[in-house]
């Protein structure tokens, strides 16, 4: 999984590089299905604008926003959306694949002489 960090007219210090780094450990029971994770921090006024775009090994991506004044709880934040939203895609794809395999296999046993 590559992980990209930016700061948009906002300057991202050492420590919240870190306090991020140490959250990405909650992504890792998916690190397998995420091609790359995008983290946009950018300042508006008194508040902190944090996106995030995770792209998916099947070509699916996830776009997420957070606004807080806290940079800390807006990362809290956004990490507790992104692991739902991981898991919620994760699941889908668990049942897409579950539905295909049961097509396929009633689809054999169907076209077998008997």
């Amino acid at each position: 999984m590559k992980v990209d960090i930016k700061g948009v007219h906002l300057e991202i210090a050492d420590v919240d590089r870190q306090y991020i780094e140490k959250k990405l450990g909650r992504l890792e029971f998916a690190r397998e299905a995420i091609i790359d994770l995008l983290l946009t921090i950018s300042e508006e006024g008194s508040a902190f604008k944090l996106e995030s775009t995770i792209n998916f090994r099947w070509g699916h991506a996830i776009h997420l926003r957070e606004d807080n004044f806290d940079l800390n709880k807006g990362i809290d934040k956004l990490f507790d959306r992104m692991e739902q939203r991981i898991n919620k895609e994760k699941e889908k794809i668990k049942e897409h694949k579950g539905q295909e395999s049961v097509r396929t296999s009633e689809g054999l046993s169907s076209e077998e002489p008997g």
